[in-house]
């Protein structure tokens, strides 16, 4: 009979590496592969990048999942690109449009409201989010059809700027602490300009002390 209990332990391998994550799969499922392809024992990431989001995903291993938190309380930069005149489900391209304008912000419009969105903000995180409300995931609840009511939270903001603007998409950079959506600052930005918007483009190019060339 085989023991269908016992898993192969792998090897004690301890550090840390940091893997470009590819749009698709999700950060667990990167996980899942490093570990795999190494043999590891132990591994987990520090901080979720979204399924279509790309870029610096720190992966820790063995002994080095001890350094998680502290990896997690670090300052984290995002390039994104939010496309004007829709609101969509999940804040991205992925989920239903809820509401549309054809109105279109000029760059002097986007410029005048980054002043409400650096410092310490008060942001409420997307219904689509692993936040958990009574034990149950945000998202699962959303999936279902459940009405997500998640309290909004204190954030912090370093640094919030245009990268590029033309043809009703704006590039944006963050420079951003612990707990930050990138959804919900997209999501917020274009309800305050009355034209609604939401992320077409993510991507994690820090995660102190981490940044694209490690």
């Amino acid at each position: 009979a085989f023991d269908m209990g016992r898993r192969r332990k792998g090897r004690d391998i301890s550090g840390g590496l940091v893997v470009d994550k590819p749009a698709g799969p999700t950060s667990t499922a990167v996980v899942n592969k490093v570990r795999w392809a190494l043999n590891a024992n132990k591994a987990g990431h520090a901080g979720t990048l979204d399924p279509e989001a790309t870029g610096v995903l720190a992966i820790a291993l063995g002994e080095a999942t001890k350094t998680v938190p502290y990896v997690m309380d670090g300052a984290k930069v995002y390039r994104f690109a939010v496309e004007w005149g829709a609101e969509t489900a999940t804040d991205d391209a992925e989920g239903e449009v809820l509401k549309t304008s054809d109105k279109r912000p000029s760059r002097n419009e986007i410029e005048a409201i980054l002043g409400n969105y650096t410092g310490t903000i008060q942001q409420k995180p997307p219904a689509y989010s692993a936040i958990k409300i009574g034990g149950e995931r945000a998202y699962d609840l959303a999936r279902e059809g459940e009405p997500v009511d998640i309290p909004a939270r204190e954030v912090q903001i370093e640094s919030l700027e245009i990268v590029s603007h033309d043809d009703g998409r704006t590039a944006f950079e963050v420079d951003c602490g612990k707990g930050t959506y990138v959804r919900s600052l997209a999501r917020d930005m274009g309800r305050d300009l009355g034209c609604y918007g939401h992320v077409v483009e993510l991507r994690r190019t820090v995660v102190d002390p981490f940044d694209e060339e490690d």
